[in-house]
């Protein structure tokens, strides 16, 4: 599939604990009103409905926070409430984010049978200390049982881990590596541990309590990931990101591609008509205002030619395959090589960094490590 397709993605916004590296949307909840959080999410759903009639949905994303802490019932009820409202490709994509906690893993069989086909897994780490570091809940026995479950009894499944951590030898990464893709389905993703502001890594980082790894050594723990996971069958289709070809994330393709995806859930974002939207960030702000008002919409900005481009620039360069200059052109409105500045081309594809391909550009792979300076020199 090349086209971008159309997505749902939903957003529930709770986790039984904050992890210290997380800088997304979400926030530690002992009690939540099931009930009340069902009603709000399909209300919200169908506010946006009506925003885009007539498509085929091809994804639908559960993502969090976490949310196989949602009742199975809430996802099965948010699942029958898009068939409602679209038509459904027969390949749909549902993909439900969850944690290897034991009590997680009881779940796993309820969201199969609420519609749920394939799922992502927060593993991480696969040795104990760097679990207790990255303030997981779960262990690495947990991990492992649960990666056995879910290749069980889901059709898809996916896990993630996190490297370039503190004290972690390019050595040790390929070990955990090798391991991780033993255990792998047809989808593994890799992402460098990065200290953001705003969240509780950010502030004892910055006081040196701990180091990470120098950019050699992250350069080369990127390389050895890229190597073994193609040497594995899943070569990387993304930046962070490694496939069996045909198992890419459908769901994520659509953002990359610059598709078109509905967002509901407190924080959560979306691109419809050329429209950038994103919903209130507080949980309990966002459900008073789904109540008093059927959704929570915080901004529902008309994108100009010019943004759009700069957008499907940015998110088409994180994929391996790069950026088609035909459906660039159908999705702005705007020719690829008028938007791109020439002199820094030049320049880029003279240092190895980008390159022309049949259908339009990529960046190779030492350019996918420079991303934001890349876009920006490209963009003049």
């Amino acid at each position: 599939m090349t086209a971008p397709g159309f997505g749902v993605y939903i957003h529930w916004p709770f986790c039984l604990s904050k992890c210290p590296y997380c800088d997304f949307n979400s926030h530690a909840a002992a009690t939540i009103d099931q009930d009340r959080w069902r009603a709000a999410l399909l209300r919200e759903l169908d506010h946006y409905a009506a925003w885009k009639p007539g498509e085929t949905v091809t994804s639908i994303f559960f993502g969090g926070g976490t949310p196989s802490l949602m009742d199975p019932t809430t996802v099965q009820a948010l699942i029958e409430r898009v068939a409602r409202h679209w038509a459904v490709d027969p390949m749909i994509e549902i993909t439900l984010e969850a944690n290897p906690s034991t009590v997680e893993a009881q779940s796993f069989r309820d969201f199969c049978s609420a519609g749920v086909n394939r799922l992502s897994l927060g593993v991480q780490a696969l040795n104990q200390r760097d679990l207790s570091f990255l303030g997981r809940r779960h262990d690495v026995a947990e991990a492992l049982a649960a990666l056995q479950l879910a290749a069980k009894t889901f059709p898809r499944f996916t896990f993630d881990l996190i490297y370039a951590r503190p004290g972690q030898s390019l050595e040790a990464w390929q070990a955990e590596l090798k391991q991780a893709l033993s255990l792998a389905g047809d989808h593994l993703s890799a992402y460098q541990l990065t200290i953001e502001e705003g969240t509780a890594f950010y502030p004892i980082h910055e006081r040196g309590e701990f180091q990470l790894p120098d950019e050699d050594l992250a350069a080369e723990m990127f390389a050895v990931t890229r190597a073994l996971c193609a040497q594995a069958g899943m070569p990387a289709y993304e930046v962070s990101n490694h496939a069996r070809p045909g198992q890419e994330s459908r769901h994520n393709l659509t953002y990359w591609r610059g598709g078109d995806y509905v967002g509901v859930g407190p924080g959560a974002h979306g691109r419809l008509n050329n429209h950038a939207t994103r919903q209130h960030r507080a949980p309990d702000i966002w459900l008073r205002r789904v109540e008093e008002h059927g959704h929570a919409t915080q901004v529902a900005d008309l994108l100009d030619a010019r943004t759009r481009a700069e957008e499907l620039l940015m998110m088409g360069l994180r994929l391996t395959g790069g950026i088609d200059a035909g459906h660039f052109q159908e999705q702005c409105g705007l020719d690829l090589w008028q938007v791109v500045d020439k002199n820094a081309f030049a320049l880029l594809e003279g240092e190895g960094l980008i390159r022309r391909t049949e259908h339009g550009l990529a960046a190779s792979e030492a350019g996918q490590l420079l991303l934001n300076s890349l876009t920006a020199a490209l963009l003049g």
